[in-house]
């Protein structure tokens, strides 16, 4: 049975932004970087000091991985690059589906091996969307085909089991994984969400393999358990809720991205939180964000 757990949240941010995504933990400067697709920036806040300061890297950002010292990873509109978080240098690295100009990169991370994992997007109407698998020695893998918005992913604790997200499908799946290869096969349903009005998109997992998915249109975190199964969901104010990743010195702090992107005037004065960045203080740890 499913609980709305009443942990105390707090807008820690009044960011106003288009549309938060992305949020990754750096345990080594104790720092939270994420993202405003449309705005094309990188932000990086100090929950210390409160401070957040923004790199505007040129272009629409679907993700960001921590890529080293004073270093990111990016998935830009069509091609990936670096970011040097003391100069603002952005380095591309290589083109993705220039050939598929309606298309943009989306969600992703890196697994415990440092291979970047990332997706693009594209249309129900036209399901031409991948994931894909970069590789520190510069490969490029295709993973999976014929998806619309490639979202949300992660893997178990014990690395055997990777989940992907296909929004408008409003499907979770999950996949064997084979973290030696890079490998992951046998598709299924993991959780399905036809029967809602929102939609699954960025997520997280914890220490005990809960998934903790931010639903778009939900007005809330829902957390799944290991078996799919729903056990608690955390309530927002604000309708559009994008991503999440658990930080702190702890991992015990659920970081939630928003966005305000497509609000009408009215929904915006319904919730004038929308784009703002929170953090609710749990009783679970999180796993850590892995890098380039």
């Amino acid at each position: 049975m499913s609980q709305v757990l009443q942990y105390p949240l707090h807008n820690i941010l009044e960011a106003r932004c288009r549309l938060g995504e992305g949020p990754i933990w750096d345990s080594t400067k104790k720092l939270l970087y994420w993202i405003d697709i449309f705005n094309h920036r990188v932000h990086q806040f100090d929950p210390i000091t409160g401070e957040n300061r923004f790199f505007d890297v040129g272009d629409v950002l679907g993700a960001i991985a921590i890529a080293g010292q004073d270093k990111l990873t990016m998935a830009l509109r069509h091609h990936l690059a670096f970011l040097n978080i003391k100069t603002g240098e952005v380095t591309p690295i290589l083109e993705v589906e220039k050939n598929l100009p309606n298309n943009r990169l989306n969600d992703a991370k890196c697994d415990t091996q440092g291979r970047f994992w990332f997706g693009s997007m594209s249309t129900v109407e036209k399901p031409e969307a991948s994931l894909y698998r970069y590789d520190a020695d510069g490969s490029l893998h295709v993973m999976e085909t014929g998806l619309t918005i490639s979202n949300g992913l992660g893997w178990s604790p014990d690395e055997n089991i990777f989940y992907l997200t296909d929004s408008p499908q409003q499907k979770i799946y999950a996949y064997d994984f084979n973290s030696v290869t890079g490998n992951i096969s046998n598709r299924r349903i993991f959780v399905d969400l036809t029967q809602e009005s929102f939609y699954p998109d960025g997520l997280t997992i914890d220490s005990q393999g809960n998934i903790w998915s931010a639903m778009w249109n939900g007005w809330c975190v829902i957390c799944f358990n290991p078996q799919g199964e729903e056990i608690l969901r955390i309530k927002l104010p604000v309708p559009l809720v994008t991503s999440c990743t658990f930080g702190g010195e702890n991992l015990q702090t659920l970081y939630i991205t928003t966005a305000s992107v497509g609000l009408s005037q009215a929904e915006i004065d319904k919730s004038f939180y929308s784009g703002d960045l929170f953090a609710v203080e749990t009783d679970v740890t999180g796993l850590p964000s892995y890098s380039f």
